[in-house]
């Protein structure tokens, strides 16, 4: 509690507060982490089939592993953490939030001023020409109906850049806020962990396990962001 008091003093004080979540922030949802293997897919290391040799190479995989994270997708939906940023931003005490994840759920609760680092899952788009498409049309391995291309999900795939529009609002924003509230993540994927140190401002970080220490950030809550933040929502 007298780590949650402190927060609240220090978003209350703050006149620019941007939000970076990650992983930990959506497995409270009831999604899987990314990195977990659990089930048919321990056979498999995520990170060889999230890529754009895969979906070149080897697509009913491809198309399977997506299919089966959008399908997780759908008995899951945000959690009060979600709910009570998107409250923040409606009161003026978060201006923005920077989100690793790609389930869409900060929009879903009322999020506004949201940049999707790694894109969204439920933007399908055509690999070939990028004419957007439905899910349904991707579930069911549609063909693109511009060019006959294959569809896939709109998110980053290993070896592709960042989308450079949510890359730059969010860096322009960490750069001048006042504070950097980081949630749910172990800061181990890059590019995105460099966003932190970008800021003059105070940092800190809520997670559930805290490797090193959290070593660099000014304040470290260990902790479920859900009941974190419904914590120093009630102090607030």
């Amino acid at each position: 509690m007298k780590d949650t008091k402190r927060l609240a003093e220090w978003i209350k004080q703050s006149r620019f507060t941007v939000v970076l979540t990650g992983a930990g922030m959506s497995t409270e949802s009831g999604l899987p982490d990314f990195r977990s293997k659990s089930g048919w897919w321990k056979n498999y290391d995520p990170t060889t089939i999230a890529t754009v040799d895969a979906m070149e190479t080897n697509y009913p995989l491809f198309h399977d592993f997506y299919c089966m994270r959008l399908k997780t997708l759908e008995g899951c939906s945000p959690h009060q953490g979600h709910y009570i940023l998107a409250d923040w931003e409606k009161k003026g005490l978060v201006q923005s939030v920077a989100t690793q994840n790609v389930d869409g759920f900060h929009k879903a609760a009322g999020s506004s001023n949201v940049y999707e680092l790694h894109g969204s899952l439920q933007s399908i788009r055509c690999s070939l020409c990028g004419g957007l498409s439905g899910v349904k049309d991707f579930l069911e391995k549609e063909a693109c109906r511009s060019c006959g291309g294959r569809l896939r999900p709109g998110v980053v795939l290993f070896g592709e850049m960042l989308p450079q529009d949510a890359w730059n609002s969010a860096l322009r924003d960490i750069e001048r806020a006042d504070l950097v509230l980081v949630i749910g993540t172990s800061m181990q994927v890059y590019p995105a962990n460099q966003l932190p140190s970008m800021t003059k401002g105070k940092t800190a970080l809520i997670n559930y396990e805290v490797q090193g220490g959290g070593s660099g950030f000014d304040m470290v809550i260990k902790g479920k962001a859900g009941k974190v933040l419904a914590e120093t929502d009630q102090i607030i």
